[in-house]
């Protein structure tokens, strides 16, 4: 995984993104569905982009202080001009997870598929929580883009809902999944659409237009003319009870 072509990317999407993130924004949504208490006193969230989660947060829930972290530095603005008094961490998700500060709520939302051994990661940020404590994330199935794997071959890696039942099995957890299908007109339309919500960071090949002709002749054949694309978000809530 190419950290710095996933900073670039999302760096340049960041004007389009609130505009394109249709299924990102239901994922904070239904994240915030989960959530049981009103009150987290010590909040962190990973990976928090423009802040569409972040702005929810706000006024949803009560906190003392609130930390959002993103590997794009000018996330920070979006997030200041959301509420001034979140700490916003330029960092990779890795350096949160080994500072010693604990938290009532870690959240994350459609953030956890760039991280490289997430089933290493969990483990800390559950060793970041205080008793009672809640870890809550949202990522996506190995159903993600399926029409984009079977065009072109690429994708990240999913974990499978066995791999979740492994990683997960020593934890006390809610674990749901969905499924959500947009409509295009054109596979040229599905490419703009990853591309304005920073998406398309798997690979940084540049394309020649023998290579975007096979592109829509074989994502058009896997759609029959119907060109869709498929996101199957995975929600888990995990709870501290063992402190």
């Amino acid at each position: 995984m190419n950290k710095e072509l996933i900073k670039q990317r999302f760096e340049k999407s960041l004007k389009t993104y609130n505009d394109n993130a249709i299924v990102q924004k239901q994922m904070a949504g239904e994240l915030i569905s989960m959530l049981d208490k009103k009150t987290y006193p010590k909040l962190l969230e990973i990976g928090c982009g423009t802040g569409i989660l972040t702005e929810i947060l706000t006024k949803r829930i009560n906190f003392q202080s609130y930390k959002a972290n993103d590997i794009v530095k000018k996330c920070g603005e979006y997030i200041k001009n959301i509420n001034p008094k979140i700490d916003f961490v330029y960092c990779e998700a890795e350096q949160i997870a080994r500072e010693n500060q604990v938290y009532d709520l870690i959240i994350s939302n459609a953030a956890f598929q760039w991280i490289e051994n997430l089933e290493n990661l969990l483990p800390m940020f559950m060793n970041r929580l205080n008793s009672g404590g809640t870890l809550i994330f949202s990522t996506f199935g190995e159903d993600n883009f399926k029409e984009i794997y079977q065009a072109c071959g690429m994708s990240l890696k999913y974990y499978s809902d066995e791999d979740w039942k492994q990683i997960l099995k020593n934890s006390h957890y809610i674990f749901k999944k969905e499924e959500i299908v947009l409509s295009f007109k054109t596979p040229l339309e599905v490419l703009k659409h990853l591309k304005y919500t920073g998406v398309n960071s798997i690979s940084n090949m540049a394309w020649t237009k023998t290579d975007m002709f096979k592109f829509e002749k074989a994502y058009n054949n896997c759609c029959n003319n119907k060109p869709t694309l498929t996101y199957n978000p995975v929600f888990i809530k995990i709870e501290n009870i063992s402190k």
